[in-house]
């Protein structure tokens, strides 16, 4: 419902190297020219970004669907190929290789312009998902995820430097609001249609029929991109190679990522190997490839990239619980702990579509941190249904409150990050900002997964029968939520510092 600059080789700077200068954004050619102006007042669907933006938010959207979709098919092809031992590394191959393709679109895209990495990464995301749909074995499965997740990491970034070329500054917080709009439908749909087709054609249709919904897509928005946002950011400048460095930075953060992932699966002693191994990996590749002064939330676009990973890794890390403990603890089936969240969905749009309004644009930075005011709140209130005497409905409206704060502050760091990205730096600024949010997603989810199993929870990703039933310890899922709130808690004081002070007269 997520990398780095190009800077040079020599000393390698993070994408926030220059962010403490103005970005040199050349005047706005999109929009502000052309007969009496007119074009200048359209907006997404006038009539020089209509067939850009309806094919871009298609992908979009078929994107949401295979993610909210696939989860659900996901446990029966386990079973069926007899992988259950392995089904967690079916959501890990993604995920790791994913980061991966968002370093390298990231410097593709700013080499040579979006058009090629977009084109490839559909390619991509298509051939894996038939890859996993026609998979015999489930070692075949995950290699189709893998495949899957360079091709989603390539797209994901080269979206954000199309936005960048195509769209007028004034237009980035409607088209990010139609981008959160996407997922809406799919959220609610897409589990059910998956459930359907799973039930009455079988798993593998779930898989194979997607890369055939992104044809017309493609057919619509390719064109558009050509015209509008490809070639290099300045074609008369000599065009750079890709830095072989930050390529080696990219393995590591993959490599450390999955290796902190499988340790996190089982609390045992040999587990601390393969954490020891993957934290020597991650820290020099996250340090080397975020904008410097992220972890300590400099002004600016340090402050925007680590802003979206506080915001997306503690509410999804804490989201990942809530169903589980709806049917643990208060007897409610999967459905039904499902659509508790559907709410959500809506509400998240909302926030993005606030957001998008001119007159917000002087309190964005207060826009953010009441959302995350929200989204803390709402991760703390979660556990109140812990108490039986407190109607399931109070998560349902909390959880919805808290989607509220997110479609707000997610769709406002990505219209800041372009705002202070520079065109021949809007890819890898991109690519940061997109690893912050999956790799702070899967840290706190194995964090939280951790204290989960240390409490009695059991194991995350392989939830037993007893789980299920409420073998569960209730202190389990409070070690979850209440860190998760803290952490959201911090990411008010980080987004008072996403703007850079004006200075002096």
């Amino acid at each position: 419902m997520t990398a780095l600059e190009p800077g040079d080789a020599a000393v390698a700077p993070a994408p926030s190297g220059r962010a403490g200068k103005p970005p040199s954004v050349p005047a706005e050619k999109a929009g502000r020219t052309g007969k009496a102006g007119k074009a200048g007042q359209a907006g997404i669907l006038g009539p020089e970004h209509r067939a850009l933006s309806v094919g871009i938010v298609a992908v979009v959207v078929l994107i949401a669907f295979e993610a909210t979709a696939v989860g659900t098919a996901m446990p029966v092809a386990a079973r069926e190929l007899n992988g259950i031992g392995l089904y967690a590394f079916a959501f890990s191959a993604y995920f790791t290789t994913s980061l991966f393709a968002m370093v390298l679109a990231g410097q593709w895209a700013d080499r040579s312009g979006p058009l090629a990495p977009l084109t490839v990464g559909i390619a991509g995301f298509g051939t894996g998902l038939l890859l996993s749909g026609t998979a015999s074995s489930m070692l075949l499965f995950i290699l189709g995820r893998a495949v899957q997740g360079l091709g989603g990491g390539l797209v994901i970034v080269s979206l954000y430097v199309v936005i960048r070329r195509a769209y007028p500054e004034r237009l980035r917080p409607s088209i990010m609001a139609a981008f959160s709009a996407s997922w809406v439908i799919p959220s609610v749909v897409g589990p059910l249609a998956s459930g359907t087709v799973t039930q009455h054609l079988g798993w593998r249709w779930v898989f194979v029929g997607i890369p055939v919904l992104v044809v017309p897509a493609l057919a619509l928005a390719l064109p558009a991109i050509r015209r509008t946002a490809a070639g290099p950011a300045d074609a008369s400048a000599p065009v750079p190679g890709f830095d072989r460095r930050r390529i080696r930075l990219a393995l590591g953060i993959s490599l450390g990522a999955g290796l902190l992932q499988y340790a996190g699966q089982e609390l045992r002693w040999f587990s601390l190997l393969p954490m020891l191994a993957g934290v020597a990996f991650l820290v020099p590749a996250v340090l080397g490839l975020l904008p410097a002064g992220t972890w300590r939330a400099a002004r600016g676009l340090p402050s925007v990239v680590l802003l979206r990973g506080v915001a997306a890794g503690s509410f999804i890390a804490a989201e990942s619980f809530v169903p589980l403990m709806l049917v643990a603890e208060r007897g409610l089936s999967p459905t039904m702990a499902g659509l508790s969240l559907a709410v959500g969905g809506a509400t998240w749009a909302l926030g993005s579509y606030i957001q998008a309004r001119p007159r917000v644009e002087p309190y964005r930075e207060r826009l953010m941190a009441g959302g995350m005011v929200l989204v803390a709140l709402a991760i703390a209130v979660a556990p109140t249904v812990l108490i039986h005497s407190v109607p399931v409905w109070v998560l349902g409206l909390g959880w919805a409150v808290g989607c509220l704060g997110m479609g707000a502050v997610i769709a406002s760091t990505s219209v800041l990050l372009l705002k202070l990205s520079a065109p021949e730096e809007a890819g890898a600024n991109s690519a940061a900002l997109q690893i912050s949010d999956g790799l702070t997603n899967a840290l706190l989810l194995t964090a939280g997964g951790a204290a989960f199993a240390a409490l009695g929870g059991g194991a995350v990703g392989a939830h037993t029968a007893a789980t299920a039933a409420g073998a569960s310890h209730p202190a389990a899922f409070v070690a979850v939520f209440l860190p998760m709130a803290a952490v959201a808690l911090v990411g008010v004081w980080v987004a008072t510092r996403v703007r850079t002070r004006e200075p002096m007269a």
